[in-house]
């Protein structure tokens, strides 16, 4: 079986009425990232960044997967596909995605802040006093700015092996997940499914100017064909 390595990001999501991390003024509903998204904004203010992630939480529950998350899905017909998502929400798997890495982190887990590798599923709200084992306090398991991004090299060794890469909802300008491309074999194809795509097309790289839940079914109709 071929590997298809598939790197998603908010735009697909978007598409199922989740809001963008980020809107084009930089803001979140009136706050900084940096203010709800950054160890320090942990320190200052733990209090508004547990309410951020409750409410996104929240969201991410009245939310269902689009076609573009049932598409993908259908490739695993004909190919092995390992999904890698800048994004912290769970569609790819409500969707039927077998194999999802997530960069950032996950909206339903929490994790311990006296042990990270103590994390566990978590749908309602984090609240203060909300304690692991040891008898401290839950944090979300984000991976905020500022922090290492662990699952990074395992992405990478995923991208090494990918016969043909897949970018959908995302413009692939933030690092560290931006420099996954480099990971890719030479002569790798690669599809890039955008509305608006901010790159030109060359010998291995084929633009599709559509929203993922055009673009996507599109594509895989074509590579299951």
């Amino acid at each position: 079986m071929k590997k298809i390595v598939v790197l998603s990001g908010a735009g697909i999501s978007a598409e199922s009425g989740l809001k963008t991390f980020r809107d084009e003024n930089g803001l979140w509903e009136g706050h900084d990232v940096m203010e709800v998204a950054s160890p320090m904004a942990w320190e200052n203010n733990q209090e508004l960044v547990l309410d951020f992630y409750n409410q996104r939480r929240r969201q991410l529950l009245e939310v269902e997967p689009n076609a573009a998350h049932d598409a993908l899905v259908d490739l695993e017909k004909q190919y092995e596909v390992q999904i890698i998502t800048q994004n912290v929400d769970d569609l790819h798997e409500r969707a039927g995605s077998s194999n999802v890495l997530h960069l950032h982190g996950e909206l339903l887990k929490a994790r311990s802040t006296f042990d990270d590798n103590l994390v566990m599923d978590w749908r309602k709200d984090i609240r203060s006093g909300d304690f692991c084992e040891h008898n401290k306090q839950l944090r979300p398991h984000i991976v905020w700015f500022g922090e290492a991004v662990p699952m990074f090299q395992k992405a990478a060794d995923h991208c090494a092996m990918a016969d043909i890469l897949i970018i959908v909802g995302t413009s692939m300008q933030v690092y560290p997940a931006a420099g996954l491309v480099d990971f890719i074999p030479k002569k790798c194809p690669v599809y890039f499914i955008d509305p608006k795509p901010n790159i030109s097309e060359n010998a291995s790289l084929e633009i599709i100017s559509k929203k993922a839940v055009e673009g996507i079914p599109k594509l895989v109709a074509q590579l299951l064909a």
